[in-house]
């Protein structure tokens, strides 16, 4: 394993949940700047279904981030693993989002992120956690595809 690698998707894994907390809060930027822009990326979140091609798991967060769940979400019990151009983390997602009621809704999921290397820089090309049925429950909650 590199440990020059595995730094990196350290940092791009936090840069990923800066993003997601970020996303809770209505602001997209960092989380698209750390997710690969392609027709390979795919998401399965904790709403169900499978989104694949960075259009479909773009809209996706459009959406998520117009629900302002607020609250945060940190990766515990992280494990990185890192290749010369692939590399993936497992983790605990572990938080809280409010309801649209603002009501406290306590998230926690296991999580896998797979990351590339692409032009020097880490993407994260999938992302997948268990299904949530309390976020599933909230008032506009995506539709799974």
């Amino acid at each position: 394993m590199d440990n020059t690698n595995e730094q990196a998707i350290r940092a791009a894994n936090d840069a990923f949940y800066a993003g997601l907390n970020a996303m809770f809060k209505g602001d997209l930027g960092t989380l698209k700047a750390i997710w690969a822009h392609s027709e390979m990326v795919t998401d399965m979140g904790p709403f169900g279904g499978r989104l694949t091609g960075w259009k479909a798991v773009e809209q996706e967060f459009k959406t998520e981030a117009g629900m302002k769940f607020g609250g945060k979400i940190i990766c515990k019990d992280l494990h990185v693993y890192a290749g010369k151009e692939m590399g993936y983390t497992v983790c605990v997602e572990e938080g809280e989002q409010m309801s649209a009621d603002g009501k406290p809704v306590v998230v926690k999921f296991r999580a896998t992120n797979i990351f590339e290397l692409q032009q020097g820089h880490w993407k994260l090309v999938h992302h997948q956690t268990d299904l949530s049925a309390a976020l599933d429950a909230l008032p506009g909650a995506p539709t799974p595809s």
